[in-house]
């Protein structure tokens, strides 16, 4: 059968299949391009109908997971998660305590809402009170991501995965998924790796100064240049009596003028008007140079703004679907665009040094702003910024409509738990009901849904479908169970764990779900064991990836934030990919009989 299915369709659809993880892997484009890319290339020779191409698109998951996109952002608007979280561990003497206090009810929170928006909320909350208590943040911040991400698998609606893995189920003729199947699963996975998290990880975690303060520093440390106006009461002034040489945690390291660059520069340099002074330093420091009349952001490379004290500074988190990623500050029109200027770039940890103009922005960059007033409203849900977060405070979170969203959250919850709606009506009645009581602004609304993610899963369900028609997925799952080497069904299970963990890794977590529950389907066929088991063991092992930070939101969110390096997701996620696989290949066969 699969010899005959495996004629020039099914090598057609593998072919396709190898380009898009090859693309996916090299981050040629987008990861919902490249998936809609795969899907027409399936469409254009016949493999897929018109009404196959496009109904992933009108799955009832693909509209469920943009609604609960509003419900989160509701609950966000409110700032009541902030309000809770810090009365958990704002009372916490030692950062072991404080991750008791935090990741739990993280995870539970992350069992009914979207974890990106809870990790992007609590991102700048969490650095504030490390700094304030004496902690280092990058010892919170990637628990804070792992957190949610176990906390997602209790429940259906805990992850786009999730949703993404039920829709096929019922494509597949098998009977809904329910809204807590997955828990006796994902209990025993979130226990074990939130164990891991706060007793074991914060050993591999890095704690790059040793108290809170410069800690809060090394955060944002950048390289900023800031250009001299003809009035500046800097000019004619040398470096030494300018006082730029007793700045806190800030270095001149150059000085550009009329085409010559003099580095290093000495204390008895004078400034002159129109030189770029380029600092190396932290975000602190570079707001008090702002004070300095006639001391702006340099213009040349990225539009700056004018001294305008109505101006703000923000961080900013670059997203995988952003416009900006693979291109330069000056090309992008930042300042056009956003109505903002790029002060300075910080990656992986390290300051961006060059001009800022001709930096060519990646996800996860974190970029220092000057913005208009407005553009923390304008920019907070936008699909271009993972985390946008005002430096030296923001607007205080409105939280009189707080237990009203809860009560909407709990309500839709209920009526889905105990199946009196489908999940996707309840989800739509829950975000319109947000949007009806002015939990959220119809505006906020339509921003926060991540349109990327709802064509990577729409994509998905088609790609799917063309695996299952031409036999490829038949012929992938019989490589997969002579690779078991006569294991037995159990063995086989992990095989197609250990290979959806991988394709997480490598792709976008709802891209390796899509091309793995055929296969999985396909390979308890070969075997004869109950489909649903290695259908569920994809939806975990999709969603339980956690050394790749490029790959997943909630980890990206924390990536430039918290000063990261790629290797620290590594170090700190590969062990608990492994713990997660123990419990989950432990579990699941004897929640569904698989011997």
């Amino acid at each position: 059968m699969v010899g005959a299915a495996m004629e020039a369709s099914g090598w057609y659809t593998l072919a396709v299949l190898a380009v898009m993880i090859f693309a996916l892997t090299r981050e040629i484009a987008g990861p919902d391009l490249i998936m809609m890319a795969g899907l027409f290339a399936l469409a254009a020779p016949g493999i897929l109908t018109p009404e196959e191409t496009f109904a992933g698109f009108a799955n009832p998951a693909v509209a469920t997971i943009g609604a609960l996109f509003i419900v989160s952002a509701g609950l966000r608007e409110t700032g009541l998660l902030e309000a809770f979280a810090l009365r958990l561990f704002g009372g916490a003497r030692n950062a072991t305590t404080a991750l008791m206090r935090l990741c739990p009810p993280m995870a539970l929170f992350s069992a009914f809402l979207n974890n990106a928006p809870i990790v992007a909320m609590m991102t700048p909350v969490l650095i504030d009170w490390a700094d304030r208590n004496g902690h280092s943040a990058s010892r919170f911040l990637i628990p804070l991501s792992y957190a949610t991400v176990l906390g997602s698998v209790l429940t259906v609606i805990g992850t786009s995965v999730n949703l993404m893995v039920a829709g096929l189920i019922e494509d597949n003729g098998m009977a809904p998924m329910g809204f807590f199947e997955l828990l006796p699963v994902g209990l025993p996975i979130a226990v074990v790796g939130l164990l891991y998290i706060i007793f074991v990880a914060p050993r591999a975690l890095p704690a790059r100064r040793e108290s809170g303060d410069e800690l809060g520093e090394r955060r944002r440390e950048y390289t900023a240049a800031m250009r001299v106006g003809a009035h500046c009461r800097l000019v004619g002034q040398t470096v030494e009596e300018a006082g730029l040489r007793q700045l806190q945690g800030l270095f001149l390291v150059e000085i550009e003028r009329v085409g010559q660059t003099i580095t290093p520069v000495g204390p008895d340099q004078v400034i002159d008007a129109d030189d770029r002074l380029v600092f190396a330093g932290v975000v602190s420091t570079i707001v008090d140079l702002q004070r300095i009349p006639g001391l702006v952001p340099d213009a040349g490379d990225s539009g700056g703004v004018a001294n305008d004290p109505s101006r703000r500074l923000m961080e900013a988190v670059i997203s995988s679907s952003s416009p900006l990623v693979s291109r330069s500050i000056r090309d992008a029109a930042f300042r056009t665009t956003y109505d903002a200027a790029v002060v300075a770039v910080h990656r992986n940890g390290e300051r961006v040094s060059g001009k800022i103009g001709e930096i060519v922005l990646r996800p996860g960059d974190t970029l220092l702003l000057q913005t208009a007033p407005g553009f923390l409203r304008a920019h907070r849900n936008s699909p271009d910024f993972y985390l946008v977060s005002e430096l030296g405070g923001g607007r205080a979170p409105r939280t009189d409509k707080g237990a009203l969203a809860v009560l909407i959250l709990v309500a839709m919850v209920f009526v889905a738990a105990l199946g009196i709606l489908p999940i996707s009506v309840a989800a739509f009645l829950a975000a319109g009901a947000l949007v009806a009581t002015r939990c959220i602004s119809g505006s906020i609304a339509r921003q926060s849904v991540a349109w990327s993610v709802l064509i990577v899963i729409g994509a998905g369900f088609g790609l799917a479908l063309a695996m299952q028609k031409t036999g490829a997925a038949d012929f992938i799952a019989g490589g997969l169970v002579a690779a078991a080497g006569g294991l037995g069904p159990v063995g086989t299970l992990a095989v197609v764990y250990a290979t959806t963990v991988l394709l997480s890794e490598l792709l976008h977590h709802n891209a390796s779900a899509a091309i793995m529950v055929p296969i999985a389907i396909a390979t308890a066929g070969e075997i004869g064991a109950d489909p649903r088991a290695f259908v569920l063991t994809v939806a975990v092992a999709a969603t339980c990836a956690f050394a790749n930070p490029v790959t997943y939101q909630a980890h990206l969110i924390v990536y430039g934030p918290g000063g990261y390096r790629f290797s620290d997701f590594v170090r700190v996620g590969l062990p608990l990919d492994v713990l997660g696989g123990a419990v989950a290949l432990t579990v699941i066969p004897m929640v569904w009989g698989i011997s």
